[in-house]
């Protein structure tokens, strides 16, 4: 089925308002109620829709104004899982983190009562007719293997290997869990779902870590593997008319990242999943080449590869013509109309945000919208 190709697309978060930062902290302190703090959560997402269409955005989003936390705030409201404190908090360039994380404490399963489902509902209701509303949640493979979050597996096996070779049913039902949570967004009138995935630049960094390791290397390929086909399993089946993407992070927290290296020890695993958008990190050179983005395509006329080229970390706009250049420069790689471009992440994935104004993402959102009107109008 043909796809949409949006050319001019964004990531999706944005700055917190301060509005919203002192309801959070008044509902924190017991001085208002959940009621009162989604109401002004709702006031000021309707205003931010508002601005995106100004801006030109054909697919708009909440801006992510209902979690604080990464991906951790969908995680542990899914059924099976809960909040914890781990002892060490995520190794940022330069930038200590909270420690809040996750953990599995039960059977995996969708939760039909999942807070993002009320905050989906409220921002398609404020989405004008002809504009895609989309949805921002992580993707599964952030638990397999990922900063102790599967660890209860050693209770069951011997060893990792095992952990993936006889537990095709826990793989099974996460995958599960993910389907029936995505058709349930699309039972609510969902078109446009992203899964975002730091796994991919984890492994990344790790195959670069452990080169000259060939039984760490395999293990990371083995974890390679099980993220897609825990990822195809949970997109398996969903209605043809829904657009499925993704975005490979890196790490964004306070302008800093987390992860580098060039795509080239991936794309092979990435050219396998069934998306419909990639939204690929190029804003720097730690990000490598355009070489993997052929294998990622994988000649799939559908398929979006939407490049990162503009920053999210800092305010300061990026030469048209050298954006231009570097997108001609994929184009001789993989077709101009399977491209698009945006920030190479979001503006605040966390409620913290990247150091920049909320004028400044305008800003950014603007010369996206110059540049692609210069190469694809």
């Amino acid at each position: 089925m043909s796809k949409v190709h949006y050319h001019f697309d964004h990531v999706g978060s944005y700055l917190r308002p301060q509005a919203l930062k002192e309801a959070r902290e008044k509902f924190a302190n017991g001085e208002i109620s959940q009621e009162e703090l989604l109401k002004v959560q709702d006031e000021l997402v309707k205003e931010l829709v508002h601005h995106e269409v100004e801006n030109g955005l054909q697919v708009v989003s909440d801006g992510e104004f209902g979690r604080s936390w990464w991906h951790l705030d969908f995680l542990w409201n899914l059924t099976g899982f809960e909040a914890y404190q781990q002892e060490d908090s995520y190794k940022f360039h330069g930038a200590k983190t909270r420690t809040t994380n996750v953990r599995i404490n039960g059977k995996i399963a969708e939760n039909p009562n999942h807070p993002f489902y009320r905050d989906f509902e409220y921002l398609k209701s404020v989405t004008p007719e002809g504009i895609t509303p989309k949805v921002t949640i992580p993707s599964p493979s952030l638990i397999i293997k990922r900063d102790h979050r599967s660890d209860l597996y050693a209770d069951y096996y011997d060893s990792w290997t095992d952990f993936l070779d006889a537990l095709t049913d826990f793989l099974d039902a996460l995958a599960k869990a993910y389907h029936d949570t995505i058709q349930h967004f699309y039972d609510l009138g969902a078109r446009y779902v992203r899964l975002d995935d730091t796994t991919w630049g984890y492994l990344i960094q790790q195959f670069e870590n452990e080169k000259n390791n060939p039984e760490k290397t395999a293990e990371l390929a083995k974890i390679a593997e099980g993220d897609v086909y825990t990822i195809n399993k949970a997109l398996e089946g969903l209605p043809e008319d829904l657009t499925l993407a993704t975005h490979i992070c890196r790490g964004n927290f306070k302008s800093t990242y987390l992860f580098e290296g060039g795509y080239d020890s991936v794309a092979k695993y990435l050219d396998q999943l069934n998306y419909d958008i990639f939204f690929l990190e190029y804003d720097d050179a730690r990000l490598g080449s355009f070489a993997p983005l052929p294998t990622i395509w994988n000649n799939r006329d559908h398929v979006e590869l939407v490049l990162g080229v503009i920053t999210s970390k800092d305010p300061v706009l990026e030469d048209v013509d050298a954006v231009i250049a570097r997108i001609h420069e994929a184009a001789e790689l993989v077709p101009l109309k399977n491209l698009g471009i945006s920030t190479q992440c979001g503006f605040a994935p966390i409620e913290e945000g990247n150091i920049l104004t909320e004028q400044d993402e305008w800003n950014k959102l603007q010369l996206i919208k110059t540049i692609t009107d210069k190469v694809w109008s």
